[in-house]
């Protein structure tokens, strides 16, 4: 069942995914998936695949992003595209948020 179509971020409750990184599904349709992640300074989004593609913007704050054993240092307004099976992750250089778009939609996130 997909979201409405308008998306407000005060509507919308975080999930802890503990050691300092929570995440809140903004909306999706039966083909994308629009999810915001915070991490606290020095937390790590280990690295991992899936079968999505996956694209994100910094909104705030400095990552080190690893795609494909190749590790670029992002801050506010960079962004990445992350090809479906390549391992990814991020480790927070201090305060920050990104936002993720997934396709297709992340049913595990759902569950």
């Amino acid at each position: 069942m997909a979201t409405d179509v308008f998306v407000k971020d005060a509507a919308v409750d975080w999930q802890d995914l503990g050691a300092g990184v929570r995440r809140k599904i903004l909306g999706h349709n039966d083909t994308m998936m629009m999810v915001r992640v915070e991490f606290e300074t020095g937390a790590i989004g280990p690295l991992h695949s899936h079968p999505h593609v996956q694209c994100a913007v910094v909104e705030k704050g400095a990552f080190d992003v690893t795609i494909d054993g190749r590790t670029q240092r992002l801050a506010t307004g960079d962004g990445y595209i992350v090809p479906p099976n390549v391992i990814h992750g991020v480790v927070a250089l201090e305060p920050g948020v990104l936002l993720d778009i997934f396709t297709p939609i992340r049913e595990d996130f759902l569950a």
